[in-house]
């Protein structure tokens, strides 16, 4: 038995063990300029995991159609978005980095990445691995999985790390749709904006994803319907993303207090003319004018901090949309971006990885 004085001398050895902790945002471009879109749009397009087609049409459809053609009209929509500091994305994402950093301590270094442009996942790997880290955890920002997210920001790291002599033990989040602080958070922004009115109605807008990026997922073969096969998440069914979205409101509208049929969700940012994930936020608001409904609170439950994809899509033109039909009142709630939840929601995520 160790007396006293040796349990002392051996708490104050310092542990060889160090983690890194690598965060990943999907990205932004370098600037709003229509080249720097156009690079941003090349790079994340041509990811073979987003548009999941044969190379060769790929590069044909991205680089011949899209981008030229996608970029100018997007560089505007980024002039909107853009802060005097930069991109919101990358502002929320440093000062996340920041203050995570601040909350776990010299044990652990935390590196912010982007999936697409800069910081890249290579860059921040690059200076992890000087570190000498025992282990690293991988924190993709994506509450929900998709292989179109998640997934490849997995393949991507993983690439990166294959060659390094020595690997340390290497730890992914997979998805955090359910935990407590998470939730707690968005139902907490909630709160704020429905103490000031009321609200006829509550939307929970979710990325979209193409239906057959969900089919192939579906190991089962059997288990995915795009319908009532959502209605409860289990073993079987628990990395369908649409699924996944489903849970996600139901908390969410359990920690609100809302009802069946007080609230919808649907999924946006479709690309396209193949079938994506239903129902269509663009399609569900004439529905909802239609029902009378005059006020509604909308929800980006799949981003954790402000983008073009919230602030604009959701906050601006679907807000135009559902006055153009006779609304009256649309409040988007905002995104966690760099909020002391947030940021425990990441330290239990780390900590618990």
């Amino acid at each position: 038995m160790l007396d006293s004085q040796e349990t002392s001398e051996l708490k104050n050895i310092p542990s060889i063990r160090k983690t890194g902790v690598l965060i990943v945002n999907l990205g932004t471009p370098d600037s709003p300029s229509v080249p720097d879109v156009r690079k941003y749009l090349r790079e994340f397009l041509m990811d073979e995991r987003v548009i999941d087609i044969p190379y060769l049409n790929r590069w044909l459809l991205i680089n011949l159609i899209i981008a030229p053609f996608r970029a100018p009209k997007s560089a505007k929509v980024y002039k909107e978005l853009w802060l005097p500091e930069g991109s919101p994305l990358k502002i929320y994402g440093y000062s996340v980095e920041e203050k995570l950093q601040k909350a776990l301590g010299e044990r652990f270094v935390v590196k912010l990445a982007m999936r697409y442009q800069s910081p890249s996942i290579e860059s921040a790997l690059t200076e992890l691995r000087k570190e000498c880290f025992t282990d690293i955890i991988v924190i993709p920002f994506f509450p929900q999985y998709a292989s179109a997210s998640t997934g490849s920001v997995y393949k991507l790291v993983m690439e990166t790390i294959k060659d390094w002599e020595v690997l340390p033990e290497l730890r992914f989040v997979n998805r955090f749709l359910d935990h407590p602080k998470f939730i707690e958070g968005f139902v907490n922004l909630g709160k704020k904006y429905m103490a000031q009115r009321k609200y006829d109605h509550v939307v929970f807008s979710y990325h979209g994803l193409p239906e057959r990026q969900i089919t192939k997922g579906d190991v089962t073969n059997e288990q995915c319907q795009f319908g009532s096969c959502c209605d409860v998440l289990n073993h079987r069914n628990q990395h369908c993303y649409r699924a996944q979205c489903f849970e996600t409101t139901r908390l969410l509208a359990k920690g609100l207090g809302l009802k069946e049929g007080e609230y919808t969700t649907c999924f946006q940012s479709r690309l396209g003319k193949t079938p994506w994930i239903k129902p269509y936020t663009d399609e569900i608001i004439p529905q909802l004018t239609a029902k009378g409904v005059k006020s509604v609170l909308a929800f980006s439950p799949s981003f954790v901090a402000d983008c073009l994809e919230t602030t604009i899509e959701v906050g601006d033109e679907y807000k135009e949309l559902f006055e153009e039909n006779g609304g009256e009142h649309w409040q988007l709630v905002e995104s966690l971006n760099d909020s002391d939840i947030w940021i425990e929601t990441l330290v239990d995520l780390v900590e618990n990885a």
